[in-house]
């Protein structure tokens, strides 16, 4: 690191790897997964693409910002990638933010996606009752909560009546492990002061109808780094669910112009 700060704690990372060319680096959401986040953008990059996808820790072992930044360049120079671009989305934006703050030799663009420097409050309150259901072992509830602020409005009244029960179901049965853990980062992450001192090119996307990190949160993101571009999609939070066209296209877009 050239910033002279100190390494974390390193980090339990279960690491995939597909495809050859440039690295690219995923960082995944909170309570997602490579699959689950990035499972259709991979074959489209793989082909010109070294993509490097890390699962955070699948236990409660408590999650630092600069735990995840350092795990996840860790994992990928492991895995033969010198220089990287780095394409993020919701909680792990901000780990995306402070690896390249603390890895600017390693670091050479930036998505970021459905993300927030600091979570506003409904996106907090949110977090928490994932938390507290958790906590309580109610798996429908959580359920319930997920789709009710991961998807957006036009979404979740878009599916039939009859198979509500079987959606809530599947992601009842689907919780990743590390999901309260998870949780618990997106209510203290904070990476404000380092938007300023990220000094690589950076596409930052917001999502009109998100319900769960309000898409002002990803304008302050662009906001407050330096050149950054900006680009809102419809739809909710889970993006890669409800428009995954559109955000495959403007990641592998960027992607091709950092070439």
């Amino acid at each position: 690191m050239t910033n002279n700060s100190a390494p974390a704690a390193s980090l339990a990372l279960r690491t995939t790897v597909t495809g050859s060319g440039p690295a690219v680096v995923l960082a995944h959401g909170g309570g997602g997964g490579i699959e689950a986040n990035f499972g259709g953008l991979i074959p489209l990059l793989a082909p010109d693409h070294l993509v490097i996808g890390s699962d955070f820790p699948d236990d409660d072992t408590p999650l630092t910002v600069d735990a995840l930044a350092d795990s996840l360049v860790a994992a990928a120079v492991a895995h033969g990638a010198e220089t990287f671009t780095m394409v993020a989305f919701s909680l792990g934006t901000t780990a995306a933010v402070r690896a390249a703050v603390r890895h600017p030799e390693r670091v050479r663009a930036l998505v970021l996606t459905g993300g927030f420097a600091r979570a506003d409050n409904r996106a907090r309150l949110n977090v928490e009752l994932w938390q507290r259901a958790l906590a309580a072992g109610d798996r429908e509830l959580f359920a319930r909560i997920v789709l009710l602020a991961g998807f957006s409005a036009d979404f979740v009244n878009s599916i039939p009546e009859h198979q509500l029960p079987a959606l809530l179901a599947q992601i009842a049965a689907d919780i990743p492990g590390g999901t309260a853990a998870q949780a618990a980062l997106v209510e203290t992450a904070d990476v404000r002061a380092d938007l300023a001192r990220v000094a690589v090119p950076t596409l930052v996307i917001g999502m009109t109808g998100d319900l769960l990190s309000d898409p002002a949160n990803a304008r302050r993101q662009a906001a407050g780094i330096s050149g950054a571009e900006y680009l809102e999609l419809p739809g909710g939070h889970v993006v890669m669910a409800e428009q995954p066209e559109l955000w495959h296209a403007a990641v592998r877009e960027f992607l091709a112009r950092q070439r």
